[in-house]
């Protein structure tokens, strides 16, 4: 066989059901190779930066590794931005390139960069097969890195002199990641931790949702009887109607949780990702940390760790709760809980005629939903009214980038979500400047028959920035633009464009959309500009 079969039957082994990408000339063994493959659907795309966004949220929901595709040069550094989210929102997918051949690279020369180089510091492990006898050891290990705690992202790249060699090689066994649970002397440690405090706070990040921890973690939190609060990428964890559920936490500002850090002395942190907001912005008061991940805890003054519980979140969850610990049922002071449903408009009850806003539209979104329902949320002023506002019906069914957080991932994100759990109905919600960061993407989607409710917030400005601006400076510069009919532009894709005016209106046609098998639907929100 040709190395690039022996590539693509180790794919297969790994259990690759997409790979995602555009080809080019360097890659073309590689097309070939993937033309014969029975198990492997190749996703021809409109841009790279989709292709890795795609790959991202189809890894985070379908709990295998996403793969993308592309070529040497533009096509590489196009999946940068991608990879750099996956490896920050901690997804896994590998990517695949093509490169100029051995004879070309020691000189300057037609589209050659040092990919490899470039990709580092954006990736868990960037190489260049130099012999295809590796392909499956690279191959193998590449996946495995990318699957590890904590996810990220692999480059592996394939010279073009290489892709047509005869080679005997064969995969390798895919054997599971161990798991470990931490000491016993550590749990002692967390034990005394959580005896001698009062008034304890769980906070619970994505990686109870990658190590599919919820249930344990529930159990753990009820023995405990004290109030939990959520990061973004975690929302969903407890059920909104919880007694224990404190919401979500980690904004710029209005933090509206964050007094209930302050009055605790100590925080039970449980799979959070510091990447999704600084341990300085939410424990000034420097409260004792209990830190437990599969990970060590990278200490500082606002994290000031005593007990460190390092495993497998799901055995060590199981573990923490045989121990019999003490219940500290505690209640924040101040009507804490209603002054956050109130401030970040959760249980909102909706009246006639209300406004079309995003607060509103979410609560028709999340009174239409499922369990199954999937919100992928692009980023923008809307993000954060996501996170306070929306509470999705299942853990890791919101899928929010938090880690390098870039515009443009909601819409081959929503791609992505379908193909993933092509059972689940997806809703994409973007404003106007991430859609049409990558609104080529509706014609793949389009090609696919994939059915998803794509709902674009028009307001002509980068809204976020425009509000950090007027409050640093009292005015705004460069933030504002202009737009295309989005009802025509979804009518050229061939998608069904529709623009409610009220909010009574935008009830019925998300009805519509969600009935059944609709295929797209693009919804146009004109958003006031103030």
């Amino acid at each position: 066989m040709k190395a690039t079969d022996v590539l693509v039957h180790c794919l297969e082994n790994e259990g690759v059901e997409y790979v995602f990408g555009i080809m080019g000339k360097e890659t073309l063994d590689l097309m070939d190779s993937l033309s014969k493959s029975k198990q492997i659907t190749y996703i021809n795309v409109r841009h790279e930066q989709g292709a890795a966004f795609m790959a991202d949220v189809y890894g985070r929901l379908s709990k295998k590794v996403g793969v993308c595709l592309a070529t040497l040069g533009p096509g590489a550094t196009n999946l940068l931005t991608g990879i750099s989210s996956a490896t920050l929102d901690h997804s896994p997918v590998v990517a695949i390139t093509g490169q100029a051949g051995f004879e070309r690279q020691h000189k300057e020369s037609h589209q050659y960069l040092d990919i490899v180089k470039i990709f580092e510091p954006a990736t868990k492990w960037s190489v260049q097969i130099k012999d295809s006898k590796t392909i499956p050891k690279m191959i193998r290990k590449g996946f495995r890195e990318a699957q590890m705690e904590k996810p990220g992202a692999v480059l592996i790249e394939l010279p073009e002199n290489l892709a047509p060699e005869m080679t005997a090689s064969q995969p390798l066994a895919v054997t599971p990641i161990p798991k470990s649970i931490p000491t016993t002397e550590a749990f002692e440690v967390a034990r005394t931790l959580i005896e001698q405090s009062k008034k304890p706070v769980v906070i619970v990040g994505n990686g109870v949702i990658r190590q599919e921890a919820g249930k344990e973690l529930t159990k753990f939190v009820e023995q405990l009887s004290s109030p939990v609060i959520h990061s973004f990428m975690a929302k969903g964890i407890l059920p909104k109607d919880h007694p224990l559920n404190y919401f979500t936490f980690g904004f710029i500002k209005k933090d509206e949780v964050l007094p209930l850090i302050d009055e605790s002395d100590l925080l039970i942190v449980i799979g959070f990702d510091t990447i999704e907001k600084p341990t300085k912005d939410w424990n000034k008061k420097k409260c004792t940390i209990l830190h437990l991940n599969p990970l060590p805890a990278e200490i500082d003054e606002f994290y000031p760790v005593k007990g460190e519980l390092i495993g497998d979140l799901n055995e060590t969850m199981h573990a923490l709760t045989q121990l019999e610990l003490p219940s500290k049922q505690w209640v924040p002071s101040g009507n804490l809980k209603e002054r956050i449903e109130t401030a970040y408009q959760i249980n909102k009850d909706l009246k006639e005629k209300q406004a079309l806003s995003i607060e509103n539209m979410l609560t028709v979104i999340e009174t239409l939903s499922t369990e199954k329902t999937i919100v992928v949320s692009d980023v923008g002023a809307h993000k954060l009214a996501i996170a306070r506002t929306y509470q999705p019906k299942q853990a890791g069914r919101l899928i929010i980038s938090n880690g390098l957080a870039s515009m443009g991932i909601a819409l081959p994100g929503a791609i992505g979500a379908k193909l993933a759990c092509p059972d689940a109905p997806v809703i994409c919600i973007t404003g106007d400047g991430g859609a049409l960061m990558n609104i080529s993407e509706l014609e793949t989607a389009k090609r696919l028959g994939l059915s998803i409710i794509v709902i674009v917030l028009n307001n002509l400005t980068l809204k976020l920035e425009d509000q950090m601006m007027e409050e640093k400076f009292f005015h705004s510069y460069g933030d504002s633009f202009g737009n295309p009919d989005f009802l025509k532009l979804a009518e050229s894709f061939g998608v069904k464009g529709v623009r409610p005016s009220q909010l009574n209106e935008f009830d019925e046609i998300l009805k519509d959309a969600l009935a059944g098998d609709n295929g797209l639907t693009l919804i146009d929100i004109q958003m006031p500009n103030q």
